[in-house]
């Protein structure tokens, strides 16, 4: 699996990653799914103390016990349970980042986090505080790095031009084609893209019929144009799995240091890593997708 630089940092990320929100709440399955990530040379692994109340970090914690050096470890705060657990709530303040980093280095059986991300964003936080907790915690070694998680164009334009971070998170894929309007931001301050959600719920997968024959919609695709959008997408390259396609075409801007598709099988996981390691998109292949597809912006959050 080749490896990418992760903004300006010293981390190199293995071009497919591991999003962990995904393997779900049995732990045998999901330490199983993460050694076998390792195994195909995935390095980068993508979770959250949000995700199932922090027992997703846990579960990584033990797959990475004694192989803690195989793997880039990112996580992400700022979304808080309440006492009941029934709902969470944006708490992006100094006090708690600094906190609740305790509880996820507890969890994840580690004394340092290689990517701290920022689980979201507005532009009514404090930004400046969030930016010195992190800035603070990078100091104390307990942070190799951090980032944001936010499709938000004017919350990730303040970051850029205020922190070190070196990653923004944001949903990417051919259905979706958003970020494209900020890599040449995020290029100018030496940013990367860390992509979610590359194959569309499934749609940029050769089950896409499958997916399809329930009558809806995705995004500002109609059940209509996506019945006739996604052939098109897989004639542009003949010989290929859809999802191959679809994970090399995010990787086609080097702005994107990773995709991070979920795998909730084995067969998921094993699936992911081949399109990652397969050839990139010839030019002609990656244009006829661009141009058979919509390059949509964000309306709101400007």
């Amino acid at each position: 699996m080749k490896k990418r630089q992760l903004g300006t940092s010293d981390l190199y990320v293995s071009e497919v990653g591991l999003g962990c929100m995904s393997l779900g709440t049995d732990e045998q399955h999901a330490v199983s799914l993460i050694h076998a990530a390792l195994e195909q040379g995935i390095n980068y692994l993508d979770t959250a103390d949000l995700y199932d109340y922090g027992m997703n970090e846990a579960f990584v914690g033990k797959a990475l016990k004694g192989r803690r050096d195989q793997a880039i470890l990112a996580t992400k705060v700022g979304n808080r349970w309440t006492e009941a657990k029934d709902s969470w709530y944006w708490d992006p303040s100094k006090a708690y980042i600094k906190e609740e980093v305790k509880e996820s280095l507890r969890r994840l059986g580690t004394d340092y986090i290689d990517l701290y991300q920022l689980h979201g964003g507005t532009m009514e936080d404090n930004m400046d505080e969030a930016i010195e907790a992190f800035e603070e915690l990078k100091k104390e070694g307990i942070i190799r790095h951090y980032g944001i998680s936010s499709i938000r164009p004017n919350v990730i334009r303040e970051y850029a031009k205020r922190s070190g971070i070196v990653s923004v998170m944001m949903e990417y894929s051919i259905l979706n084609r958003r970020p494209e309007e900020w890599f040449p931001l995020l290029q100018e301050h030496g940013i990367s893209v860390i992509a979610r959600g590359p194959l569309a719920k499934g749609l940029l997968t050769d089950r896409y019929e499958q997916k399809l024959s329930g009558g809806k919609g995705y995004l500002s695709y109609s059940h209509e144009e996506l019945a006739q959008v996604l052939p098109h997408i897989r004639e542009t390259a003949p010989g290929r799995p859809l999802g191959e396609t679809a994970i090399q075409y995010c990787l086609h801007s080097q702005t994107v240091a990773a995709v991070i598709p979920g795998a909730s099988s084995l067969e998921q996981l094993l699936q992911n890593a081949a399109a990652g390691k397969a050839e990139p998109l010839a030019q002609e292949e990656y244009a006829a997708i661009q141009a058979g597809t919509r390059a949509d912006k964000y309306e709101l959050h400007r």
